[in-house]
């Protein structure tokens, strides 16, 4: 088994992740498709095609990055709609930004800078709320996860694509072999990164909950019905968390 590497304590988690990718920004995008050999892309659609989001629906997109999810939901909500994305990044939002610039989906996305424990949203505001990759990199997920549920309307859904655990052991074997060995390899070579981000990122996805865990967290906050999806044997899940109906 590979070393896992060290995880910064809460109090340190935040700045020391902001700082991480801020200086991965100019790279992200691309590293993500070579690192993931270009499976993100139909993970990130076939959470969108989950998420159920609807024509003029009103949707939270968490730790949106440089707004691929955000792009897809607002082709799915429509110009009736409305998308917003969230993060504390402003250097990802920036090139989030100039993409959606570029692409022109039709709909409407917006993108700020937030904290997904701390969302600047009124209660029940919200018919669809997502994160995809980004929950395991927040200081305290009860905290997002409690937030993801105040501010969607009765009946909401929060979605959550996050890297998960291999459902084979032979599996598990080989991808901790890429995740610890490879990955960091080439995220360093394509990126020029120094910060360490490379080997911070299989090390979270390690210490992160695995999928029942998750599906729990998702119970105790008060989600329910909670399932969840296992993609490309269990590397990635998307979780679906229902706020109850009044």
């Amino acid at each position: 088994m590979q070393p896992v590497a060290s995880l910064p304590t809460a109090p340190q988690k935040e700045r020391a992740v902001q700082k991480m990718f801020t200086a991965i920004a100019h790279r992200y995008d691309l590293n993500n498709t070579l690192l993931s050999l270009g499976l993100h892309h139909a993970w990130k659609r076939e959470a969108v095609r989950i998420s159920g989001a609807a024509g003029g629906d009103t949707v939270l997109d968490l730790c949106t990055g440089t707004g691929d999810l955000a792009v897809l939901l607002a082709r799915q909500v429509g110009p009736e709609g409305q998308v917003i994305g969230l993060d504390l990044n402003e250097r990802m939002l920036q090139y989030g930004r100039r993409k959606i610039e570029r692409l022109r989906p039709n709909g409407n996305v917006t993108l700020l800078r937030g904290n997904a424990e701390s969302i600047q949203f009124c209660d029940r505001t919200f018919q669809v709320v997502t994160v995809a990759f980004g929950i395991r990199n927040v200081a305290d997920i009860p905290a997002a996860l409690g937030e993801m549920f105040r501010v969607l309307k009765p009946g909401g859904r929060a979605v959550c694509l996050e890297f998960s655990r291999p459902t084979s052991a032979p599996l598990r074997k080989m991808y901790d072999l890429y995740s610890f060995t490879i990955l960091p390899r080439i995220g360093r070579l394509v990126s020029h990164d120094h910060t360490g981000i490379y080997d911070y990122l299989p090390a979270s996805i390690r210490a992160f909950p695995d999928q029942e865990r998750l599906k729990t967290l998702f119970s105790e906050t008060g989600f329910s019905p909670v399932s969840y999806r296992n993609l490309t044997g269990g590397i990635v899940a998307i979780h679906i968390g229902v706020k109850p109906a009044l």
